[in-house]
Formats: C-alpha cells, sequence, structure tokens
C-alpha cells in the first residue's frame, strides 16, 4: 500500500521554492551589499558636510 500524500505540503514547497527564486533575481537586479549602503552614505554625508562647509565661508 502507498503512502498518502498531502497536496497541501507539495502547493506549499513550490510556492517557497518560486518565492525564493524571485527573491533571489531581485537581490542580482536591485540589490546592493550592507558595505555599500554604508559605504554610499558616509559619502553622502561627507558632502553635505562639506557643502555646508563652504556655505559658511
Amino acid at each position: 500500500m502507498s503512502n498518502v500524500t498531502n497536496l497541501n505540503q507539495f502547493r506549499k514547497a513550490k510556492s517557497r521554492r518560486d518565492q525564493k527564486a524571485r527573491a533571489d533575481e531581485n537581490t542580482v537586479k536591485f540589490g546592493r551589499t550592507k558595505a555599500q549602503k554604508s559605504l554610499e552614505d558616509a559619502r553622502t554625508d561627507k558632502a553635505r558636510r562639506d557643502l555646508d562647509g563652504k556655505e559658511r565661508e
């Protein structure tokens, strides 16, 4: 006799795989690493400080 299969488990597993694949695609397409984000933030802050310093001169 065969085992009973729960189709909901397969459906949910497929859904999770599809979502993970979509997330990986979006990461490659839009994502930046934490180091890249912090570097950009640091550069923006420095540019803002430099600009503020030049306005006061």
